[in-house]
């Protein structure tokens, strides 16, 4: 019988979950499984990986097979480094106090990586929500500016309106003589 470690499809359309889970080769894709190793969500940025460690290096000691996607999660995880490690303390190279702390300073070292993306994430998150918000209130400013603009050509409008009509029958009579006596001028 051969086993596999692989993905278990959950969640609905569009916005998938995935449990990891050790199962028979010939069993279907969500069908029955031999043990349940964690779970994989890879909607969140980054993705969430819960994985019992210790659990996946004995599957891999006893021979499962892990599919693509699921080796890659159990090196990111760090399982396949544990499994080589264990190797090591195996050929007498190294006590199993030195792996144990040689997995803990990887851990470590993929920790600061992890939440250093989680920080660059935040923080240009950060930066566009402000980018934006300055760009709103320069486009508010400019509507500001512009209704400013229209009220002061409205009211200018209005004050030539109700201008009284003598001063404007005054200009008209003044602007017309002028032109009646060039017309004159150029008869004689």
């Amino acid at each position: 019988m051969s086993v596999k470690i692989r993905l278990q499809r959950h969640g609905s359309k569009g916005r998938p979950f995935f449990h990891i889970v050790v199962a028979d080769a010939r069993a279907r894709r969500d069908g029955r499984f031999i043990e349940k190793l964690g779970t994989y969500n890879p909607i969140t940025n980054p993705a969430t990986i819960d994985l019992n460690v210790d659990s996946a290096v004995k599957w891999l000691n006893n021979g499962a097979q892990p599919t693509d996607t699921a080796r890659a999660i159990l090196s990111y995880k760090g399982v396949l480094y544990k499994k080589h490690l264990q190797g090591g303390v195996a050929k007498g190279a190294f006590d199993e106090a030195e792996a144990e702390k040689r997995f803990a300073a990887w851990l470590e070292s993929k920790e600061q990586k992890v939440q250093g993306k989680v920080e660059g994430l935040s923080k240009a998150q950060a930066d566009a929500k402000k980018a934006a918000f300055e760009a709103e209130t320069k486009v508010n400013e400019a509507r500001i500016a512009a209704a400013a603009q229209v009220e002061a050509d409205a009211k200018a409008a209005e004050e030539a309106a109700n201008a009284p009509a003598e001063e404007v029958a005054t200009e008209a009579t003044e602007g017309e003589a002028p032109a009646a006596e060039t017309e004159e001028n150029t008869e004689a």
